[in-house]
């Protein structure tokens, strides 16, 4: 009887084992993680972690994120990551070596980009003005063709771009 209730028990903690480390699998996620890296000519390495929501045949601003005038953590699950190992500009204003969480206001064709101290959190939620390292705005640019995923790519120039749906929002970092 000892060995039947050892052996369900053994059962039972490999399966909570199981499904809990399934859970920290982030790339089984509707919305799975990406990157985007580069080092500038400057020597410093810029990167971007995020999680890539698709449009499913929804449309953004009304279905899905973002919406006009609304925060937004630039990404889905946690909050999008830009990390720098050397002090740059981004479109000219300085922002100082380290891990920021990225977010950004939709307002049409200009968006505000946010730099936010606060970079290990979970969306917006937590999000607070007053952590604020860097704002700028910048024109964002309407495509010919849709991307499903939202996606960021860094080129070794400092032209950096976020993509998705027909929207191109760009930024140069130096």
């Amino acid at each position: 009887m000892q060995k039947i209730c050892f052996l369900i028990l053994s059962i039972a903690m490999f399966c909570s084992l199981e499904t809990a480390c399934a859970q920290t699998d982030k790339s089984k996620r509707p919305s799975p993680p990406a990157s985007a890296s580069a080092t500038l000519s400057s020597g410093a390495n810029i990167s971007i972690h995020y999680s890539q929501p698709a449009l499913k045949g929804r449309i953004i601003g009304k279905d899905i994120e973002p919406k006009e005038g609304k925060i937004w953590r630039t990404g889905a699950n946690e909050a999008t990551v830009f990390e720098t190992s050397k002090a740059i500009t981004v479109n000219g204003k300085a922002l100082p070596a380290g891990k920021y969480g990225f977010f950004s206001i939709n307002n049409g064709k200009e968006w505000t980009l946010i730099f936010n101290k606060k970079w290990d959190q979970w969306g917006a939620m937590s999000y607070q003005i007053s952590e604020d390292a860097l704002r700028i705005t910048v024109t964002a640019i309407e495509i010919s063709s849709s991307v499903e995923r939202l996606t960021y790519a860094i080129e070794n120039n400092g032209n950096i771009t976020l993509t998705w749906g027909t929207t191109q929002v760009p930024f140069t970092v130096k």
